[in-house]
Parts: C-alpha cells; sequence; structure tokens
C-alpha cells in the first residue's frame, strides 16, 4: 500500500484518519487538563505506527514553539534519527498556525489530517499567498472528528472566560 493511500475501512467504529485523530484528541485533552490550550497532535508512519504524540505545551515552557506539532514532528525526528519524515502523516486536532506549516513543509511529510481549522491563527491552507500544499507534495484532510475538536476548544475557552480554567503544574 501507498503511504499516501487511505483505507476506507473502519475500526471500533472510526475510519484509519478518525482514529488516529482520536489519539491526537486524547493529547488535546491532556493539554486543556494542564491549563494549555487544548491541541493534540500524532505522527504516524506508513505502516499506521505511532510514531510521536504531542501537546501544547508553551505556558509551561514559556516558549512560543512547544507547539504540538512542533514537538511531535522533532521527537519523531530524533527517534527516527533523520528530519525528514517522508511517508509519515500528521494528524492535529486544529489547523496548523503558519509557523508549524513551514515544519510541516520542511519535514517532508505526506499528509496532514487536522480537526478543525482556526479562523484566527490557522495557516489558511488555500490561501493564494501561502504555497499550495500540492507543491509540496503534501496531501491535507480536515474536518477529522470536528466537531470534537472544536467542543473541546470551545469549552476551554468558556471555562477560562468563567475563571474556571486549570493552571498548568510547573
Amino acid at each position: 500500500m501507498e503511504s499516501t493511500e487511505i483505507m476506507d475501512a473502519t475500526i471500533f467504529g472510526y475510519t484509519r484518519d478518525g482514529l488516529f485523530m482520536q489519539q491526537a484528541l486524547e493529547e488535546a485533552k491532556h493539554a486543556a487538563m494542564c491549563g494549555e490550550i487544548p491541541v493534540g497532535a500524532v505522527v504516524v508512519d506508513q505502516d499506521g505506527n505511532i510514531v510521536s504524540r504531542a501537546h501544547n505545551s508553551v505556558e509551561k515552557d514559556h516558549s512560543q514553539v512547544s507547539h504540538a506539532e512542533m514537538k511531535a514532528l522533532s521527537q519523531a525526528g530524533s527517534l527516527r534519527g533523520d528530519w525528514r519524515l517522508n511517508n509519515h502523516w500528521l494528524y492535529v486536532t486544529l489547523e496548523p498556525c503558519t509557523m508549524c506549516r513551514g515544519l510541516i513543509n520542511l519535514s517532508r511529510i505526506s499528509g496532514l489530517v487536522y480537526g478543525t481549522s482556526s479562523p484566527i491563527h490557522g495557516s489558511q491552507l488555500d490561501n493564494i499567498n501561502y504555497p499550495s500544499p500540492k507543491e509540496y507534495g503534501l496531501i491535507v484532510i480536515s474536518g477529522i472528528l470536528q466537531e470534537q475538536s472544536e467542543r473541546l476548544l470551545k469549552n476551554f475557552f468558556k471555562n477560562r472566560r468563567m475563571g474556571h480554567d486549570v493552571k498548568s503544574k510547573k
């Protein structure tokens, strides 16, 4: 099977993409419990193995680069011993920002799957001023478990506005 081929079979009611997005959602829930914006990511190899997983830790790390995507891709490169992640896929609960989009392109992954779009900070993957994902050979799939991703984000920000946010453990 080609690494870019999407399996239509379902496992426990989820497609392959849904199954990996569910894992990214678990990471996002962990971020929320730590007081971080709930975004989670997993990197999957061509055989369907999760290579790395991460969630946002910007507040804990006091670093703008501690986005889930950045951490998951960096960890995958370290574990693989190569920054080139050809034939790997990234699953992330929220559309990547421009910074993360740059790293995605540099990582040479085959596919990006995200849950919900980010109208404020998303890289607007179809923005005509930004190079098309096709220029990098990147397959992009959006809207996988979109409702769950949106609900997690909306609840997080609603709780934060009401003063019920969970503080990160330092």
